[in-house]
């Protein structure tokens, strides 16, 4: 349990979370006839389960990438809906308060997981020299 990251972690946490509020907006989006339904659908669903699964991903070549590909989406279709209806405004901020728990998961986690390998280091070099 020590070489888990704590970025994926806390990636994974804002992806779920965030899936489930894509999913509501959809449900928003459906009331408000913003597009046609069979759209709405496809989209919203569609991307409350890429949410869901990207957590698996994430760690790989690229996986964080796609997750802040993700938040770009999102704040995209925030902003598209705007357009459609004024309840755009209130997706716009959900999305940017998305957006910033990415950026803190991402920064917060990496810095974190550094600090934690620096330390395995120093005890790996400390335990040698006590031998």
């Amino acid at each position: 349990m020590a070489n888990k990251s704590l970025q994926r972690a806390l990636g994974a946490i804002v992806l779920a979370f965030e899936s489930f509020i894509v999913f509501f907006g959809t449900l928003v989006s459906f009331g408000l006839k913003v597009a046609a339904p069979e759209l709405v659908w496809a989209i919203g669903l569609g991307l409350a389960v890429v949410m869901i699964i990207t957590p698996a991903i994430l760690g790989r070549a690229g996986g964080y990438v796609f997750g802040s590909a993700l938040q770009v989406i999102v704040l995209f279709l925030a902003i598209w809906t705007i357009f459609k209806d004024p309840a755009g405004y209130v997706f716009l901020i959900i999305a940017i308060i998305f957006i910033g728990l990415w950026a803190w998961a991402m920064i917060a986690g990496s810095t974190i997981d550094a600090a934690k390998r620096a330390l395995a280091r120093k005890n790996e070099h400390l335990g040698e020299t006590n031998d």
